[in-house]
């Protein structure tokens, strides 16, 4: 269980490295007229809101992962957990 929620929280640091670099870099495109959508995910992603940034989904996943950690893995929510990780950084990838 400890090296699941530590691999989910090495991928959360990159994640989250990459979201700060991508977040200024949408900043700057809607400073320029460009961006103009309402949210990264669809309502079907499994998020439960919607964000124009990706720093909140990657804290949303990380308080996932907490949860995981102090509650213990229930394997629904780990997949889900994995899920939206993965979402985050194939959104990434193809936002670079």
């Amino acid at each position: 269980m400890d090296s699941i929620i530590e691999q989910l929280n090495a991928n959360l640091k990159i994640v989250y490295r990459q979201s700060v670099d991508a977040d200024k870099k949408l900043d700057e495109l809607q400073q320029q007229g460009h961006g103009k959508f309402k949210a990264l995910f669809p309502a079907d992603a499994g998020f439960s809101f919607e964000a124009k940034r990706f720093k909140p989904y990657v804290l949303d996943v990380a308080a996932d992962v907490e949860s995981l950690s102090t509650h213990g893995l229930n394997e629904d929510k780990l997949k889900a957990t994995v899920i939206k990780l993965q979402q985050i950084l194939q959104l990434l990838a193809t936002f670079k």
